[in-house]
């Protein structure tokens, strides 16, 4: 490394990486919380309700496309590199971003607006599906060993920073522009603001350097990036880690999509967005505390004292919501807290499972899969449940997951490998 500046290049690296999930979960939030008022223009109905459950089945096809993004960017990530892959995704993130603000209503260009709408979040779907695998493998591979989940608590603290400014934004501007410009043109205003996020990391990401792992021992492979070999040779490791991803999966694509929109449709206008901003607020000063507290007792330890204190609290809080700020409170924050120490674990024990040179693949393509099936149908599944009065059953199958999420984040810690991260200080060169 050049003696002139290593800890300023690492942290211009840390801050380039993570700073796409900041974005990915600032778009995500976005157009959950702003559905509702936008759901009539692409999906004109005479029910609320109907329009909502178009903007979500969108939503959801966004989703279906995260497994052909983590298989995609991984294998790309592999392939040419962790820098290239990452470019590329935040290429596909403010594009996506950028279409959805832009594009006219339905009243405008008729069927031509749902379908543009569905065209840039499949686009958003690669990019997240290719995004946190790239990111995940890069970050670890730069992370210090005894420190990987200080640094996998950088991701839930900047998902948590993305969902409290979507949340902020969202509060003030109903509060400054009030219901009808809101459904009018004020629900464009945050996903312009993702598109231009976007451009600027594209920018930042110009500067980054290759990792060392991949320079010294994935360029050189003939073999690397092979989905044969990750289908083969470590399909329990697969395995292991879809199980593993499982319960953040579930959790993620019903508390952070069906209950925002529930709330927004249950509560009085800015109040879903005031109760979500307060969540994640609180537990932005708790992400890092939170990571060095699992790299103190232990990954595993965390995630079992998480996960059984959620089944509790996620359970009853989803039951009983109602349009109260307190509940709405309670609700949205049982499941950010469970997610905070899943994704603040999830980075370390999963990139551990694969070996340097089918790392980024192995990654992407057990949790973007898992997230896919999961997640994307955790809307449409809830949506049905609550059709059919079975919400109880909707919150049993979540909780499942979640809770077998235990013994494979226990064979994940037994089957770390000791490459994935530098053993005593970042490893990162200087390309500028």
């Amino acid at each position: 490394m050049p003696a002139h500046s290593p800890e300023k290049a690492h942290r211009r690296a840390v801050t380039a990486t993570v700073v796409g999930n900041f974005i990915e979960s600032f778009d995500w939030l976005a157009y959950a919380l702003f559905a509702p008022l936008f759901a009539a223009q692409f999906f004109p109905s005479h029910d609320s309700l109907t329009s909502l459950l178009g903007v979500l089945a969108v939503l959801g096809a966004g989703v279906l496309m995260r497994p052909l993004g983590g298989i995609l960017l991984g294998r790309y990530a592999d392939r040419r590199g962790r820098r290239p892959a990452l470019l590329l995704a935040v290429c596909l993130m403010a594009g996506g971003s950028l279409l959805i603000g832009v594009t006219p209503g339905h009243a405008h260009i008729g069927l031509l607006a749902p379908v543009l709408l569905l065209l840039a979040r499949m686009a958003q779907g690669i990019s997240h599906g290719g995004e946190w695998p790239a990111a995940t493998t890069y970050l670890m591979e730069v992370a210090p060993e005894k420190r990987r989940a200080t640094y996998g608590s950088l991701f839930s603290l900047t998902t948590c920073a993305g969902a409290f400014t979507a949340s902020l934004l969202g509060g003030g501007l109903t509060a400054a522009l009030g219901p009808t410009a809101m459904n009018a043109w004020g629900w464009r205003v945050p996903f312009l603001i993702g598109g231009v996020l976007g451009l600027v990391l594209l920018v930042l990401r110009t500067r980054l350097a290759e990792t060392e792992v991949f320079r010294r021992e994935v360029s050189a492979r003939r073999d690397r990036g092979s989905l044969r070999q990750i289908i083969g040779a470590h399909r329990r490791g697969v395995l292991l880690a879809v199980l593993f991803v499982a319960g953040s999966a579930a959790v993620g694509g019903t508390w952070t999509s069906v209950v925002p929109a529930l709330g927004t449709r249950l509560a009085p206008p800015g109040t879903m967005f005031w109760a979500v901003m307060t969540a994640t607020a609180t537990m932005l000063l708790l992400n890092v505390p939170i990571g060095l507290l699992a790299d103190r007792i232990g990954a595993v330890r965390l995630l079992l004292a998480a996960g059984a204190l959620f089944a509790v609290t996620g359970s009853v809080s989803y039951l009983t919501m109602t349009g109260g700020f307190a509940s709405l409170l309670f609700t949205y924050g049982s499941g950010v807290v469970y997610l905070v120490c899943a994704t603040t674990v999830l980075p370390g024990l999963l990139t551990g499972i694969f070996p340097p040179e089918v790392r980024a693949l192995g990654v992407g393509l057990s949790h973007a899969v898992t997230g896919a099936v999961l997640g994307g149908a955790g809307p449409a599944l809830a949506a049905f449940a609550a059709e059919h009065d079975a919400d109880g059953w909707f919150v049993v199958g979540v909780m499942t997951a979640v809770l077998l999420s235990w013994p494979a984040a226990f064979l994940s810690a037994r089957s770390l490998r000791p490459d994935t991260a530098a053993p005593d200080r970042p490893a990162l060169t200087l390309l500028r």
